[in-house]
């Protein structure tokens, strides 16, 4: 098997590693022209970077790419050669290889069996376990990637899901390598290690096609930017040639503004309060004690598997709580059902919303109402009153900006933006006491993070509490009151906003000790 490290055969002189022709695609069931005659090159050696808002076409140019969409026109040409691509199997033989932004792997699978799906050791006509750990291990040390290959994937965090991914698109020996928001869901240390790690491909002869939300990243590392906007190219630049503003103003088409706390509105009574709050067997979160108050925002930071997720999933009852209490409004909730926390003013807009917030075989009607389907807004005496669902999904997409939809569509098809609108103007709609946003920005671009932002922070200012978790410090520092740090479980703080600096919290991220 070919190391990550080693140079791959060049195409032809003066022909590019990867060209495609006019390239469109027509979602018929939607009325959506997705990817609009795009005609792009990519270099050996070379790192292009493809940006635009969410629903604008990238993901869907990147499936027809790698086959799982079919074109309605245009052509793809690998080293000079057109090439008919029906499948990711006709993808993998063309020299293709992706690094999905929703993760392709099967969660009972080891992370061997994952990497090697399709190309298995076999000795007498039964796979070889080990040789495939054997393989697998050695791919990993050699792409600086470090993982136990035996483990199940299933029971892996999401960053090292994220490194299977990888390994996966290295053992097929790919010549261009597609990474599709690959650091959504690394922390910041993690993705410096991937971004040098992808220098590293391209400087052995790969060529590279990079889609990320992420401006700073793509300034460091694209040789080329091609900014797309409603399924078209609009522009074109090398790197340098564009600062993050002007990139911003390209891709939405207007001037994109980070909204900001009110410097008026004083936070009321707590809403929330958790005292002494222990989880078993949950990444060892420790007591956990902390106030939310009426028209707060409270901001946790942390690089993620600290026990962030593992805190909120107690609070919504989706954990197990080994000690402690957690009151709303003064009432004990404490072991309640996920429903009756939800009945009683809590709303979880949950870190993995393909896997959690959302049913992806369902239609965007369903999945608005999916939290409230039984109140008398949307059934009477046993019969759904569809008229009211489908007006509340219409209302939703028009008020969220969930572009290219409808409520009769599946929304499996959508943007991670597009699904993230959804699921958050679900969970608002009910005026919640109390929002818990885990991760709300994951994945999303510039213009769908303002609206976000500015959700979240209507939502406070109608006097809701909002427990915002995310491994973004620059957003917890934009949006919150007071700032917490998960470190190993433990919860520190929180602290007002004006008594902590970047610095001081970088500190606690990373050691979990205050400054002297």
């Amino acid at each position: 098997m070919r190391s990550a490290q080693t140079p791959v055969e060049p195409p032809p002189k003066d022909t590019p590693r990867l060209a495609l022709r006019g390239l469109r695609k027509y979602f018929a069931s939607s009325g959506v022209l997705a990817v609009a005659d795009v005609s792009l090159e990519v270099w050996p050696g070379e790192v292009v970077a493809i940006i635009g808002e969410n629903g604008t076409g990238k993901s869907t140019l990147m499936n027809l790419l790698f086959g799982v969409h079919d074109p309605d026109a245009g052509e793809i040409v690998v080293d000079g050669s057109a090439r008919t691509i029906t499948s990711p199997l006709d993808a993998i033989a063309a020299g293709l290889g992706m690094v999905h932004q929703h993760f392709e792997l099967v969660p009972s699978f080891s992370v061997a069996q994952n990497v090697l799906l399709g190309r298995e050791p076999v000795r007498h006509g039964l796979y070889d376990d080990r040789a495939a750990r054997t393989i697998v291990e050695d791919l990993a040390a050699r792409s600086g990637l470090t993982i136990d290959v035996a483990r199940r994937v299933g029971d892996l965090p999401i960053g090292a899901q994220q490194r299977v991914e990888i390994l996966k698109a290295l053992a097929a020996e790919a010549r261009t390598l597609i990474f599709d928001e690959p650091t959504a869901v690394l922390t910041p240390p993690e993705a410096e290690d991937l971004l040098d790690m992808i220098r590293g491909l391209a400087r052995t002869g790969r060529s590279i096609l990079f889609i990320s939300h992420k401006l700073p990243e793509v300034q460091a590392i694209a040789d080329r930017i091609i900014v797309m906007r409603r399924g078209e190219i609009v522009k074109t630049l090398r790197r340098g040639e564009a600062d993050d503003a002007e990139l911003s103003r390209l891709m939405v088409g207007r001037d994109v503004h980070q909204p900001r706390l009110s410097s008026t509105a004083a936070p009321g009574a707590t809403v929330l309060d958790l005292e002494g709050v222990r989880l078993p067997g949950h990444g060892g979160v420790g007591a956990s004690t902390f106030g939310l108050r009426r028209g707060e925002v409270l901001g946790i930071a942390g690089v993620s598997g600290n026990g962030q997720d593992e805190l909120v999933e107690a609070i919504a009852g989706l954990a197990p709580i080994d000690g402690g209490t957690v009151r709303l409004r003064g009432r004990d909730i404490t072991g309640a059902s996920p429903a009756a926390i939800r009945r009683a003013g809590i709303a979880h807009i949950a870190a993995d919303r393909m896997a959690v917030g959302l049913n992806l075989q369902a239609t965007l009607e369903e999945n608005a109402v999916a939290t409230s389907f039984r109140s008398p807004r949307f059934a009477r005496r046993g019969v759904i009153r569809r008229g009211e669902r489908r007006a509340f999904a219409a209302r939703l997409i028009e008020e969220y900006e969930v572009r290219g939809s409808s409520p009769a569509r599946t929304i499996r098809t959508l943007s991670g933006g597009n699904l993230q609108k959804i699921v958050i103007g679900r969970e608002l709609a009910a005026d919640p006491a109390v929002v818990l946003a885990n991760q709300p920005t994951r994945g999303l671009d510039v213009g769908s993070i303002e609206f976000v932002h500015r959700a979240l922070l209507t939502a406070c200012e109608d006097g809701a509490g909002i427990l915002l978790v995310s491994t973004e410090l620059e957003e917890v520092l934009a949006l919150s009151h007071r700032i917490a740090v998960m470190y190993r479980g433990r919860l520190i703080g929180p602290f007002d906003h004006d008594r902590i600096d970047r610095e001081e919290i970088g500190r606690l991220m990373a050691a979990g000790e205050e400054a002297a």
